[in-house]
């Protein structure tokens, strides 16, 4: 992990917006995705991050977390990429055994997506 993610990671902790236990969540997935060989960055992994934090901690509030528009074309594209759904759905699994909060699948699929990217850029 960068300076900048970690500043990112730290500034979420800091400021009160997101629950604590998302922020550790959300750090120990990057540190297993590094672990993994993936380039865990600010540049590649800054937007997973922060929508990550911010689905649990809507998810730990109790605030509804309602299907996009776009589903379909997400679960579409997703089709090429059964690595990284496979991987969110383990993540999901962690989410909601560790915190109690269940992701919905229209969050697994945005999460799958920003796996697919970060594996894609671990690879070129």
């Amino acid at each position: 992990m960068d300076d900048q993610l970690a500043l990112r990671i730290q500034l979420f902790r800091e400021g009160g917006q997101v629950r604590p236990e998302a922020v550790d969540f959300v750090a120990a997935e990057l540190t297993a995705l590094a672990d993994e060989g993936r380039p865990v960055t600010e540049k590649t992994a800054g937007m997973l991050t922060s929508h990550l934090m911010m689905a649990l901690t809507r998810l730990l509030d109790g605030e509804p977390v309602e299907a996009f528009l776009t589903d379909e074309q997400v679960a579409a594209e997703l089709d090429g990429h059964p690595e990284a759904v496979a991987r969110a759905r383990r993540t999901a699994a962690r989410a909601s055994a560790e915190l109690g909060a269940d992701l919905p699948t229209s969050e697994i699929n945005f999460l799958a997506m920003h796996l697919a990217v970060l594996a894609r850029r671990g690879t070129g």
